[in-house]
């Protein structure tokens, strides 16, 4: 048997306003639009339900207007600062501003426009590097993070510090 992980999808109560969220704030590109459901290429997907969906049906709500307190959408990027910059100009409401995690990797947590919990981070390179070039050696980098010596090394070869 063969399942792959296809996408994460949030039921939105308007998708109008979640859209440009998505679109302008995070950088998501729209693979497909067919009104109540966007597709981004990143796999991500936002659904609008009418009654007559199943999830509706089956639920008794097309949607829940708490948000998720259980899930995270979660994203990276090399370009840390610049992100934060943006996102700080946007208005959000935060769960935390930038925070350093026990693993070091820099993260900032905010919230969407319907209470869904984003987490924007470092990729494991960017925090190692940053870590290499504030003078931290491979072997303590590896202590600091759990991340394999070998992957540090490889890490720190194909870019120039």
């Amino acid at each position: 048997m063969d399942i792959k992980f296809h996408s994460a999808v949030i039921i939105t109560q308007d998708i109008d306003k979640m859209k440009p969220f998505y679109t302008e704030v995070l950088c998501q590109e729209v693979a497909f639009d067919f009104g109540g459901c966007i597709a981004f290429k990143s796999g991500l997907s936002l659904w609008q339900l009418d009654e007559a969906h199943i999830i509706a049906q089956k639920t008794g709500s097309t949607f829940h207007k708490s948000g998720n307190r259980n899930f995270e959408l979660c994203f990276e990027t090399d370009d840390f600062e610049t992100v934060v910059s943006s996102i700080e100009q946007k208005g959000l409401e935060y769960l935390h501003k930038v925070q350093e995690e026990n693993w070091g990797q820099q993260t900032i947590r905010f919230y969407d426009p319907e209470k869904n919990l984003i987490e924007v981070g470092e990729t494991l390179d960017c925090f190692i590097k940053r870590f290499y070039k504030a003078g931290m050696t491979v072997e303590n980098i590896a202590k600091r993070t759990s991340v394999p010596v070998d992957y540090i090394k490889n890490c720190l070869k194909k870019t120039s510090l």
